[in-house]
């Protein structure tokens, strides 16, 4: 029980926490980029090269995640199996 709770905490937060830190790494990664070219515009086509690969980087630990997820997401307990009551064991009156 323990194990699909932590399952189902993994499969809920995971992607949506890993979506938001990327979305924010991306932000600050392509506002560095900007000041930098703003500073050195002379230097501008090697700082975009950066940024494209550091991007692409941030964005594939997100496909992971959703890799993951969809992983995952097969092995959760379906909620009709939670629900639905213990047969009767083999053997014993039933009451």
């Amino acid at each position: 029980m323990l194990y699909g709770f932590g399952l189902a905490l993994a499969v809920g937060l995971g992607l949506p926490i890993a979506a938001a830190f990327a979305s924010q790494a991306q932000g600050k990664a392509a506002a560095a980029a900007l000041e930098s070219i703003a500073r050195q515009p002379e230097a501008s086509g090697k700082i975009q090269t950066a940024m494209i690969i550091a991007l692409a980087l941030i964005e594939s630990l997100v496909i992971y995640c959703l890799l993951a997820f969809f992983m995952l997401n097969g092995k959760l307990v379906k909620v009709d199996a939670i629900a639905a009551p213990a047969p009767a064991a083999v053997g014993t009156p039933a009451q």
